[in-house]
């Protein structure tokens, strides 16, 4: 039996549990606030922080996580490259939505005006 490595099949088996403390280091290094981590987030799924906080401790998979999130209408504004991949090209939408969190992570950790971040302009 061959064992063959699906990349989206492990992105939507992680916890979002055991991601978001890495965003939370990396936006936090670059000194920004855990409420702007949660303001990213819920723009992105609609998720409260009682929400968020609820995820977490359930454990809730990325799949499961974004299987209840409210994508926002603007998340397709979300462009460019992350982890080697475009996420506008990116089919599987599971692995494109978690990409989707990745880029506006990295963005908020460049020091991007919270507004651009949340393609609010």
């Amino acid at each position: 039996m061959k064992n063959i490595y699906d990349p989206d099949e492990q992105i939507a088996k992680m916890t979002f549990a055991e991601v978001y403390p890495h965003y939370l280091a990396k936006v936090e290094k670059k000194t920004r606030t855990k409420e702007e981590l949660d303001q990213t987030i819920k723009w992105l799924t609609g998720y409260s922080k009682k929400e968020l906080k609820k995820h977490i401790e359930e454990k809730a998979t990325f799949k499961e996580f974004f299987q209840q999130a409210k994508l926002n209408p603007n998340a397709h504004l979300i462009t460019g490259v992350i982890c080697g991949y475009r996420v506008e090209d990116i089919e599987n939408p599971v692995s494109q939505q978690v990409r989707y969190m990745d880029k506006l992570v990295d963005e908020l950790a460049k020091g991007w005006k919270i507004e651009k971040v949340l393609r609010v302009e």
